[in-house]
């Protein structure tokens, strides 16, 4: 039976939010209900589901697709939909109700997690625009592998900062405390990897701290990147001293990382990482985990229909 047109294909993701942001689903769903909404809901069950579930919402023909979670989830929804089977993808309009650890995403448009309604009546007010998508390939061995992304991809010390933030959000509860959690615990650890990238037809080599590859201003190390300019943000951070690094570390907080006298910003079309040796990397806060060199990441350009505020 084919799907209304304006009837929502939902996935609620219980796991991505905390002991609130899972309560929070009733009174969401309440509210849909006094809009008279239409949609259907499934919820995630464990890692790999959302995905799953997007797919299988594209390929059963809804057109409106949302996501109640986090940047994970939203990630994994994403990727869902653009691997699916539809022809036009386009044709898919992509929404947010942000309910997770961390909602950066959801932040660049204004979207607050504490505010569910003013979520749901973006959805309902329906303006659409097409986004750039940061594109993370490579070669597994057998296959080649492409991972859509939303924020950013981050290298070293800038994937840490990542993990820690939303492993203590989880145990805070609190985004600035567990932010500044995370600096006491990364303030003496200025790591350097070897690394090989090239971008704009330059080789950087070198021993470096940290990168940033943004399509949106994701966690910070790319404070200017927007998703809609068909540009990718660079920063390339090299060993600060101790003064330095925490500086730095509240310049990042306040999205003015770029003035710090450590990073080496750049704009681009493609970033290929040829080695970065023994550092962590995260794709939308997501550690990556098959560490096959080399990898290359790229964007493009107006590849999502999202749902914007108005």
């Amino acid at each position: 039976m084919a799907v209304e047109p304006n009837r929502w294909g939902i996935i609620y993701n219980p796991k991505a939010g905390s002991r609130k942001a899972q309560k929070r689903w009733a009174k969401i769903r309440e509210y849909m209900d006094s809009q008279n909404v239409m949609y259907d809901y499934v919820q995630s069950e464990g890692f790999g589901s959302v995905e799953r579930l997007a797919r299988t919402l594209a390929n059963n023909g809804y057109k409106t697709i949302v996501v109640v979670g986090g940047d994970g989830a939203i990630n994994d929804a994403v990727n869902g939909i653009m691997h699916s089977d539809v022809e036009d993808v386009h044709e898919i309009a992509f929404g947010i109700i942000p309910n997770g650890i961390g909602n950066d995403f959801a932040k660049y448009w204004g979207l607050d997690s504490d505010d569910y309604k003013g979520a749901v009546d973006v959805l309902i007010n329906r303006r659409l625009r097409k986004v750039d998508l940061g594109v993370f390939e490579y070669y597994n061995g057998d296959e080649h592998i492409n991972r859509y992304f939303l924020n950013a991809v981050y290298m070293g010390l800038g994937a840490k900062i990542v993990m820690i933030t939303n492993e203590t959000k989880r145990f805070w509860g609190i985004p600035f405390i567990s932010y500044l959690s995370s600096l006491v615990l990364v303030a003496f650890e200025r790591k350097l990897h070897r690394m090989h990238l090239k971008l704009n037809n330059e080789h950087i080599r070198g021993r470096i701290m940290a990168v940033g590859i943004g399509s949106c201003r994701g966690y910070g190390l790319t404070p200017s990147a927007v998703p809609y300019n068909g540009w990718l943000d660079v920063s390339v951070i090299y060993r600060p001293q101790l003064r330095e690094l925490i500086s730095g570390l509240w310049m990042l907080q306040q999205g003015r990382l770029l003035n710090h006298k450590t990073v080496k910003p750049y704009r681009t079309k493609s970033v290929k990482v040829l080695r970065a040796r023994n550092a962590e990397i995260s794709i939308d806060g997501r550690l990556w985990t098959d560490k096959n060199y080399p990898f290359e990441v790229t964007i493009a350009p107006e590849a999502l229909t999202l749902i914007i505020p108005r």
